[in-house]
This record gives C-alpha cells, sequence and structure tokens, in this order.
C-alpha cells in the first residue's frame, strides 16, 4: 500500500445561489423562500445515509494555477448551478410530528459548504482499480449528518463539496449529498448543468421542473411511510471502515457478459429449464458478483456463523421510476422516482454449480415484475431494505451504469475514476458505467483484505472458466 493519503486544508467557503428573474420557470416556486414537501418516494431515503461520491480528473498544473485559473470557476458555475438546482443549497427540515419534513429553501441564506485542500499523496494510486487502503479516500470527501428522529427540531445541509488539488497530477471533486433531494437522475442533471457551466458548454434549452403535484400517490404510501419514520430513532450503528478494509474496482466487460449469458443458457438447456426472463447486462453483472460475493464469505467461513445454507439470500437494487410508473413525470423533474427492488435465492442454491442461474432468474424476474407494476409492495420498502444497509451476508448495489457520469467533463476533461465512499459504510457495491470500454460496467467493492484477496480470485477463475 501507498503511503496513508492526506490533506491539507487552504480555503473553507459557503457557495450560494444567485438567483434572476430567468431562473425561474412557471414550474418553480418564487423566491425569497419556500418549502418542497416530501413526496411519497423521498420519504423512504430518509432511512439512507448520504452518498459520497468522488470523481478524480487529471490535471498536470501547480497549485497556483488551480487557485487563480480553475477554482474561481469551480465556484461561479456552482453558484449559477444552485440557481437553478436551489433544493440542493437549502436544508432538510424536521418539524416537530404530525408536520412531515421538507425540504426548506432560504435564498437570502442558503449556501453549500466548499472547501478547498491540497494533498501531495499519490494521484495514480487513488485513482488506480486495484486494491487500496479504504481509509486513504476519507480526506478527500465531504461529511454531512445523518437524518435522526429525536423528536428535536432539526435542520440539516443537502449537499457538501470538497475540491483537492494533487499538485501537477490531478483534482479529485468529492461531493456528498442527501438522497431525499435527489436521485441518481436528478443527481446527474445537476452535475451536467455544473460542468457545463465551467466549461462553457451550458444549454439554456434545460430548465428543471419542481411541481411536487406530479407524483401521485394514489395507493396511500405516503402516511405508511411517514409513520415508519416517526418510529424510527437514532440512525443504527452501521459497519466502520476498519483498518483492514481495502478498495477495489472490477471492470465487466461486454465479452464477458456474453460468456456468462451463453454459459447461463447453455446450462438451462442442459437441464432442461426455461431461460431467465431477463438477461440484460445489468443483470448479468449483478448476478455474477453476486454469486463471487457469496463464495468469498464462504470460503472464510462468514456464512457458518450468521446464517444457514437453507436461509435467504438478497440483493437489492434501485429501479429506475421515469418510464415504469403509472403517471408521467418529466425527465426534468429534481426529486425522487426510483422503485426498489430485492431479489431472493437460497444461500445453498447460490453456491451451488448454477448459482450464477439462480442469481440471473431471481434478478431478472425482479426486474421483470417492476417493469409491469413498480409500485406493488411499496409499502414494504423500508422494512424490506432495512435489513440490506449495513448487512455483511446480504447485499445491494448502488449506481447506475445508464448514469453517465464518465461525460462529466468540467473542462480539463473526462474523469479518470469514479468512486463512491459511501459504501464503506452501506457495504454495498456501486455500478457506473466503466471509462474503457463501451457498454462495461465498473464494480466497486470495499472488504476485508482477505476476503477482497478471495473475492479477486472467484471473479478472475469464474470468468475464465466461462471462457
Amino acid at each position: 500500500m501507498a503511503k496513508a493519503c492526506t490533506a491539507k486544508v487552504i480555503e473553507e467557503c459557503q457557495i450560494s445561489p444567485k438567483p434572476t428573474s430567468s431562473s425561474f420557470s412557471s414550474s418553480s416556486p418564487s423566491p425569497p423562500t419556500t418549502s418542497l414537501p416530501l413526496t411519497f418516494l423521498d420519504i423512504p431515503w430518509l432511512f439512507f445515509p448520504p452518498s459520497q461520491l468522488l470523481f478524480f480528473y487529471e490535471f498536470h498544473h501547480p497549485t497556483s494555477h488551480f487557485t487563480s485559473t480553475v477554482l474561481p470557476n469551480l465556484k461561479h458555475s456552482l453558484s449559477l448551478t444552485l440557481t437553478l438546482f436551489y433544493p440542493f443549497a437549502g436544508t432538510l427540515h424536521f418539524p416537530p410530528k404530525p408536520s412531515k419534513p421538507n425540504i426548506l429553501c432560504c435564498y437570502q441564506n442558503d449556501s453549500v459548504s466548499f472547501t478547498v485542500s491540497e494533498s501531495g499523496s499519490d494521484f495514480l494510486y487513488l485513482s488506480g482499480d486495484y486494491q487500496r487502503d479504504a481509509k486513504d479516500f476519507h480526506p478527500l470527501v465531504p461529511q454531512l449528518p445523518l437524518p435522526a428522529n429525536n423528536g428535536t427540531h432539526q435542520q440539516l445541509p443537502l449537499l457538501a463539496v470538497r475540491v483537492t488539488v494533487f499538485p501537477n497530477s490531478g483534482i479529485s471533486i468529492g461531493i456528498a449529498y442527501h438522497h431525499v433531494v435527489a436521485d441518481g437522475r436528478t443527481f446527474n442533471n445537476f452535475l451536467k448543468t455544473w460542468s457545463a457551466f465551467s466549461s462553457n458548454l451550458r444549454d439554456s434549452s434545460f430548465t428543471p421542473f419542481y411541481d411536487r403535484r406530479v407524483i401521485v400517490d394514489s395507493n396511500g404510501f405516503e402516511p405508511i411511510f411517514l409513520d415508519e419514520w416517526w418510529k424510527y430513532q437514532n440512525p443504527k450503528s452501521k459497519p466502520s471502515c476498519g483498518e483492514k478494509m481495502v478498495r477495489a474496482t472490477f471492470v465487466v466487460f461486454p465479452t464477458n457478459m456474453e460468456l456468462i449469458k451463453n454459459w447461463i443458457l447453455s446450462r438451462c438447456d442442459e437441464n432442461n429449464e426455461p431461460h431467465p426472463v431477463h438477461l440484460s447486462p445489468y443483470v448479468l453483472t449483478c448476478s455474477f458478483i453476486w454469486v463471487c460475493l457469496l463464495k468469498a464469505r464462504e470460503l472464510l467461513g462468514g456464512l457458518k456463523t450468521k446464517c444457514v445454507r437453507e436461509d435467504p439470500n438478497y440483493f437489492g437494487f434501485i429501479a429506475g421510476g421515469i418510464t415504469r410508473m403509472d403517471f408521467p413525470v418529466p425527465t426534468s423533474y429534481v426529486g425522487n422516482c426510483v422503485g426498489f427492488g430485492r431479489s431472493m435465492a437460497k444461500v445453498d442454491e447460490l453456491l451451488g454449480e448454477d448459482g450464477i442461474v439462480v442469481a440471473a432468474r431471481a434478478i431478472g424476474s425482479t426486474v421483470k415484475r417492476l417493469d409491469k407494476a413498480v409500485l406493488v409492495g411499496a409499502e414494504k420498502w423500508i422494512s424490506d431494505w432495512e435489513v440490506l444497509i449495513g448487512s455483511e451476508i446480504h447485499l445491494m448495489a448502488s449506481g447506475s451504469p445508464k448514469v453517465d457520469l464518465y461525460s462529466r467533463d468540467f473542462g480539463w476533461g473526462r474523469p479518470k475514476k469514479i468512486e463512491e465512499i459511501a459504501i464503506d459504510r452501506t457495504r454495498a457495491i456501486s455500478l457506473t458505467e466503466s471509462r474503457q470500454v463501451k457498454g462495461g460496467i465498473e464494480v466497486g467493492l470495499v472488504l476485508e483484505k482477505p476476503q477482497m484477496d478471495a473475492f479477486t480470485s472467484f471473479f478472475i477463475k469464474g470468468l475464465n472458466a466461462l471462457s
């Protein structure tokens, strides 16, 4: 491992939106103060820790050049972006029961924490795919407080930014945000706007849509979710990032996916079984990762003490809702429009010879069910997902390869690497599109080193066995 990463803070400030009369459409509330209600699709995210995305960019210039040219532009472009995406600068407001949480926006006072630091750490090491100490990334991302239902009046920031310059090597942009303000689609629109302003490529035709009335709760999920929240106490203690935790990225290429798919179809034909109903690149990748990770845990004895082979094992993921809801939602809508999927298979079957087939059948069936009726069973979303967050037995996926984060160019090129630091706490796998090859998927993991070594072995041997 390389020397531990350190970063020296050289500036701390607040970036405020700069509203203008043309910044607000007829669907947007008017300044100076407004309260955005949480919809039933926002409320479940109160139970999740903030996301912490980290973008690495090559930048072969000294710190002085960064502070004199790049930094002022980053600040100004962020301010312009917050003008359009003003809820990101607001606060998550928790009034006493029975009032429900909301996003409070006050244009004269709202701002986002913006920290600038300098690091002499090895940029190439940090932006690699191989195993790296998970704690090395913590100085590069901001922290946000967790929501807690403790009966007191709270206002929590929704977004924070930390930019670190590695002299003559690179720049990292760490962004923490609460999911209650945005799903991956909305956050990507926010980043797309910020990077476009920064590189002077702003498309003036894009206007964020804020009218929460488009989210129709015809099934009465909101009171169910609010009741779950009001019963919820302080966040449970989730696994911390221990000294032996390492982070690594594995790329599943389209050629790998084709091998996995052909093997699944062949096994089904040999066993006279029907083919899985859905074998998309996402399903193929997640099925393979699910089985490899479970085998790694079994090898190290993790399953012997925590579950028995007949027990169910869960794989949870987020399903986009823009095309799945039974009510129309504009793609420019700011907020959450996603569903929750949870697939189940027995541990014994996943560890068997046809484990990948079992996994693909389970995940694919869940995807197709969500395609038909994304809100069926939604009343159990919170309780179903509670067992997944921070679990060392079950697995969940964060992110999506359909969100083109590697296209976010602030004026000095595409990202060299993207990491989701929050998986240190959630124990999820992170998924992004591959930077290396079109159609590939990057899978990020954080595990104890012995488990990461075991997973790596199963990953490589598994792909080789399919070829």
